[in-house]
């Protein structure tokens, strides 16, 4: 049974509470823990996602690694002490996953390089599964669009892993924005403290695989290149081949509260203003990227600005980047907006190390990473704004129960694969500007899909799968 008919199901006012299932099967939704498998066992799978999990029952992990895969279990028994991990089933290759257990999962949560989201999901939704997948949505505008497609049809509950998207702070944005309270907004800055790329494209030399560690399948779809610690565990943000740089790992946590408060649609056009690095198949050390928006629903033409990376004084080192999380070692480090600089001089502010303003022509709000700290600045402003009356439902518990109580049949997730597709396509649309190259302005077709000014740039909306990979 399909998501929206088991709604249907309980509205009717069945006499029994009992339900079937995805998979045909009786249950009383409110109460029977939902069978969940992870895939992709690494950091944010691992030290996130999976202690969300262990609200529900987790059956089976999948993971090419098998350090990633131990570290998963030894998780889950911190998180559920009375779990019996000798009953998940684990995995080095997703597809034996599904092969094996297709019919015996409820929802998949998946934190694998970004890669390897949309062949897990699609196989998930074709099963009847649910699926939550980590940012960006997909590695690609054309994979993308295909979930978002997929989801409808197969029927699924579907979140994406923007968590701030859950919180408070982006709804009082929104409401406060619509309530008129900095008049029309014509430019928003985000900045992150992200620096997922290099100065040019050359590996480390390679290395003996760990033992045990299925490379095939870590690989996937993506070209086959040998093993190199500058790729697994965190590395591969920085490859055009298998992740999205700093654009993608974070733009669709800050984009979002313009995104939605701003009711944006497709940009018209895209240009990076500023890039430095990224020769070869790697992502730059530092950018500023500009989103072109159009009027809207009664707003204003708007610009979105992205910056990432290294300030342009400060050279890329041990000491400048962290290493493993390829975050600037301090803020002096980061590429910041002047005008988040100038605020902070002015009003004696630190707006922190990942964020947004927005700039009207009434004022500023600013934002924090996660839809956190909402304010109009300076403060005094905001005290003398009334709140505005709540407009949005408010989400009850994380982003992941979100997820689950959708499974279970209640409303859409709120970053459903529907409102994120959108999103992660603007983020996408980044990458895409990189590689049109420095002050080489992209425009956009998004109801075609396409670059109208620069149609060679379209081969790279659709990725190109090695056999036996096929979407």
């Amino acid at each position: 049974m399909k998501r929206r008919d088991f709604i249907k199901t309980v509205a009717a006012g069945v006499g029994s509470l009992t339900a079937l299932n995805a998979r045909g099967q009786s249950e009383t939704p409110a109460q029977k823990p939902l069978r969940v498998a992870l895939i992709g066992c690494g950091g944010q799978g691992v030290g996130t996602l999976l202690p969300q999990a262990c609200s529900e029952r987790v059956v089976a992990l999948a993971d090419p690694d098998p350090r990633c895969i131990e570290a998963a279990l030894a998780r889950v028994r911190k998180a559920t002490p009375s779990a019996d991990t000798a009953a998940i089933k684990t995995f080095p290759d997703y597809r034996k996953l599904f092969d094996a257990m297709g019919k015996e999962l409820d929802a998949v949560i998946i934190a694998t390089p970004n890669h390897q989201h949309a062949p897990p999901a699609l196989m998930a939704m074709r099963r009847g599964i649910h699926v939550y997948v980590e940012k960006p949505l997909t590695h690609t505008i054309h994979e993308a669009r295909l979930l978002r497609d997929e989801a409808k049809r197969c029927g699924v509950a579907t979140q994406m892993g923007q968590h701030g998207h859950s919180n408070e702070g982006c709804r009082r944005l929104c409401e406060y924005i619509w309530a008129g309270a900095i008049g029309q907004v014509h430019e928003v800055h985000c900045w992150t403290s992200r620096c997922d790329g290099l100065y040019d494209g050359k590996h480390s030399p390679a290395l003996p695989l760990p033992e045990g560690m299925d490379w095939e399948a870590w690989i996937g779809p993506a070209p086959f290149r040998d093993f190199h610690s500058d790729l697994h565990p965190h590395g591969w943000h920085l490859w055009h081949d298998f992740g999205n740089g700093s654009v993608g790992n974070m733009a669709c946590h800050l984009v979002d509260p313009s995104y939605w408060a701003l009711k944006l649609k497709a940009p018209q056009a895209v240009e990076v203003e500023d890039m430095y690095g990224g020769i070869g198949n790697v992502w730059p050390i530092r950018t500023r990227i500009r989103w072109d928006f159009p009027a809207r629903e009664g707003m204003d033409p708007v610009k979105v600005y992205f910056y990432d990376g290294l300030a342009a004084d400060q050279k890329y080192s041990e000491q400048t980047v962290e290493r493993r999380w390829r975050n600037t070692a301090k803020r002096a480090f980061q590429n910041l907006p002047p005008l988040l600089l100038e605020l902070e001089k002015k009003y004696g502010r630190d707006f922190g190390r990942n964020g947004s303003l927005f700039v009207g022509d009434k004022g500023i709000m600013t934002i924090g990473e996660f839809g956190d700290g909402c304010r109009i600045v300076p403060e005094e402003a905001h005290r003398a704004f009334p709140m505005p009356a709540a407009k949005l439902p408010r989400i009850k518990g994380t982003h992941q129960s979100d997820f689950f109580r959708a499974c279970r049949g209640g409303a859409p997730a709120c970053a459903n694969f529907d409102y994120s597709a959108p999103l992660a396509e603007i983020a996408l649309l980044g990458n895409i500007a990189m590689l049109a190259g420095l002050k080489r302005r992209v425009e956009w077709d998004g109801a075609a899909m396409r670059c109208t000014n620069r149609p060679e740039l379209n081969r790279f909306l659709k990725p190109a799968c090695r056999d036996g990979w096929t979407m």
